[in-house]
């Protein structure tokens, strides 16, 4: 059994966070057996074999490229990421992130599965800054130093794309003609669903399409358009404990 545990305290919502977090504990304090414990990014799970703490390349790049609390909190979502990724390395067509923010979760996953020596493209779409009346909300490294910063952080790889503009739009510029991995991550309804009918019929057979925000509450208006947009393709997704929606393309 293992005896590895991955523990953070960043979690969102909680109207008082030292006494929610104290909670935590106490729950933790009271457990027969103290293992596969994972606490943050809203979720609490006990005695589990969190397998992807046993994946040495993954870990060795955690260690190297994830800096930030929040980073740490949503390794569980990233090892999915690379599930796809490592799906996909078997399959013909290119990788696409919309919504890559500051690229960490694509670096861990190329830095694991050594995409700079592979005969496959990244593209990674964001806007990297914010505006008043924007329909997603802001984050903190938003701004317009962000571009020049991922393009910087992926300069070693020139496999990887990175381009600024709205998606959809920018897609008819710069796209793979055939996808084997595609991450939504935009935080907008529009922008996902426009992404759908730009780049969804050019996943191949056996392709994965994770929706990170699909299983959010505060994201329900995507998780709803998405449903419809899927559903008249015959398609169902699969909401995951990790707060992400599981599509495999037929």
């Amino acid at each position: 059994m293992t005896d590895k545990n991955h523990l953070t305290g960043m979690f969102w919502g909680a109207a008082n966070k030292p006494e929610f977090l104290r909670g935590i504990q106490h729950s933790v304090n009271n457990l027969d057996v103290q293992v596969g414990i994972y606490t943050g990014d809203q979720l609490f799970t006990f005695n589990r074999n969190l397998s992807f703490l046993d994946d040495e390349a993954f870990m060795r790049s955690v260690e190297k490229n994830v800096h930030e609390d929040v980073e740490r909190a949503i390794l569980w979502r990233t090892s999915i990421l690379l599930w796809g990724v490592r799906n996909g390395m078997h399959l013909e067509g290119d990788f696409v992130e919309g919504g890559c923010y500051k690229g960490t979760s694509v670096r861990v996953v190329c830095d694991t599965v050594d995409f700079a020596h592979c005969d496959k493209r990244y593209y990674l779409y964001d806007l990297f800054e914010h505006a008043p009346g924007m329909a997603h909300h802001a984050m903190p490294d938003h701004g317009n130093q962000l571009y020049q910063a991922v393009v910087d952080r992926f300069a070693d790889m020139p496999n990887v794309v990175v381009t600024q503009g709205a998606v959809p739009e920018v897609l008819h510029r710069v796209a793979p003609e055939k996808i084997a991995f595609m991450h939504l991550d935009m935080n907008n309804a529009a922008a996902e669903v426009g992404a759908l009918e730009v780049l969804f019929d050019r996943m191949v057979p056996g392709a994965l399409l994770v929706l990170d925000d699909y299983g959010w509450a505060v994201y329900r208006d995507q998780k709803l358009a998405e449903d419809a947009w899927l559903a008249k393709r015959g398609y169902q997704v699969m909401e995951l404990p990790t707060g992400q929606g599981l599509v495999i393309k037929r």
